[in-house]
Parts: C-alpha cells; sequence; structure tokens
C-alpha cells in the first residue's frame, strides 16, 4: 500500500479529516467579517480568481500575525492551514485564535514530517490548504520560500493560489491613534501542478526553483516597495539583505515535535 494511499485512511498516524471544525470554523469566518470591517478599511481584489474546490494551496506573504484571519476572512472555504507552533511576534492576548481555529502545528528547525503528512492527507482529500511559504513574519519584505510548499504541491500535485496581503502590520497600530488601517487582500490567479524528478541535489534545486516561482507571484500582487528579494529594484533588494536568515536555521523551535492540533 502506497503512503499516498493509507494517509487517507482513518487510523493512519498522519491522517487528518477535512473538513474538520465545522460550526467552530463557520462562526469564526463569520465573526472576521465583522470584525475587519469593524477594525480596518478592507479591500478585496481578484475574488475572480477563487477556484469553485480544491485541492488548492493557498500561499501568501507572511509580514503580520494578522496575515491568517485575512485568509480565513478572504473566502468562506473550510480552510486548514500549516503555521508555526510558536507565534513570538504575536500578543498573547491573540493567541486564543489559532487555538481555536485549529492548525497543522509544525516545528520550526526540524523536518516538521508530521506537519507536512497532514497537510498531504488533507490536499489529497481535496482540501484547501493556507501556507506562508516563507516560513514566518520576521520581516515585512519578502524573503525566499522555505521548501514546503514546493514540497507538498509537487507532491500533491495541488494548484497555487498565490495571495497578496497588504496593510496588515499597521491594523493595530492604526487603531491606537483612532483611525483604520487600509488593508488589502490581492488574489493572483492559480498556476501549477508542478512536478520534480531525479535525486538529491536535483531534487532540491527544483524545489527551489518552484519556490521562487512562487514568491514572485506572490511579489506581483504586493507593493513594490515590499517585494524585498523579488524586487526589481537593487536598492529594495540590497535593502532586504540578510531578512533571508532563516531563524531557526540552527535551533529547533519548541520541544515536542509533530504535533497536531
Amino acid at each position: 500500500m502506497s503512503l499516498s494511499y493509507s494517509i487517507n485512511k482513518p487510523g493512519s498516524p498522519f491522517f487528518v479529516p477535512y473538513p474538520r471544525r465545522r460550526l467552530v470554523r463557520f462562526l469564526m469566518h463569520h465573526l472576521s467579517k465583522l470584525l475587519f470591517a469593524l477594525l480596518t478599511d478592507l479591500e478585496i481584489k481578484g475574488r475572480e480568481n477563487l477556484p469553485v474546490k480544491g485541492p488548492l494551496l493557498i500561499a501568501a506573504n507572511h509580514f503580520s500575525f494578522v496575515d491568517p484571519p485575512a485568509l480565513v476572512r478572504m473566502a468562506s472555504w473550510p480552510l486548514e492551514f500549516v503555521g508555526g507552533a510558536q507565534n513570538p511576534h504575536a500578543p498573547k492576548s491573540v493567541l486564543i485564535i489559532p487555538w481555536l481555529w485549529g492548525f497543522l502545528r509544525l516545528y520550526r528547525g526540524t523536518g516538521a514530517t508530521e506537519a507536512l503528512k497532514g497537510a498531504e492527507s488533507v490536499l489529497r482529500q481535496d482540501g484547501i490548504l493556507g501556507i506562508f511559504p516563507e516560513g514566518g513574519n520576521w520581516a515585512a519584505v519578502l524573503r525566499p520560500a522555505r521548501p514546503g510548499t514546493a514540497f507538498l504541491a509537487a507532491l500533491t500535485q495541488a494548484p497555487i493560489l498565490p495571495v497578496g496581503l497588504t496593510g496588515f502590520t499597521e491594523t493595530f497600530p492604526a487603531l491606537r491613534t483612532g483611525r483604520r488601517a487600509k488593508v488589502t487582500i490581492n488574489i493572483g490567479k492559480p498556476f501549477g501542478p508542478f512536478s520534480i524528478s531525479g535525486n538529491g541535489r536535483q531534487r532540491r534545486d527544483q524545489l527551489e526553483a518552484i519556490g521562487h516561482l512562487i514568491m514572485q507571484a506572490i511579489a506581483e500582487l504586493i507593493p513594490p516597495e515590499y517585494r524585498g528579494h523579488y524586487s526589481n529594484d537593487p536598492a529594495i533588494r540590497e535593502a532586504a539583505r540578510g531578512t533571508e536568515i532563516y531563524p531557526w536555521a540552527k535551533k529547533v523551535e519548541g520541544e515536542v515535535i509533530g504535533e497536531i492540533h
């Protein structure tokens, strides 16, 4: 029995039922509509690019802890997420949100095997998965993708929906001055699927190339000054130097690896 077959069977250690937490996520999606209307000046562009169904990988830039709720607000799909086990840049007061929604908890600095296999399980059930290819929100400009998104895309043949998120870093600073931040969700056209072949270095090079294509697609959906490593402007690329350094390159996030919540 192949892994791609067994991974979708209840009883498999990697099986994640899709969809799940239906009532909680339904209520939270509708609550997100109210909160974004009250707290921000939100514009959603490119709704015509939203596919009718999965499988689908939604890949977005990640500058703010508000980004996952923005994807929840974007569409009424039963969206599953892959996310970092810890949220070091989010206020403790909002950490109940990912806990209530539930997500595939990925421990950065590891191979994240269980989280990625859980994500594969979701996609093989024609699910819709939200993922932030950069692997965290430690900078406010685009950085190179970590390999996980490209790996899932090639493994499952799921198309990728690029999404550009702009202005969400200003959501709470703006509220403190009595105004609503202008925020934008810009939805691009789906592309893919991708395939890889060969072994070792060949596969790593192909995954890196797919990752660059994903980030280039996202770059086209955000203002030029935020495109960082994917800008056509040498000065912007130079200003982004150093942001590509992965904070978990030489350490492990958390002590328990592979837990799914």
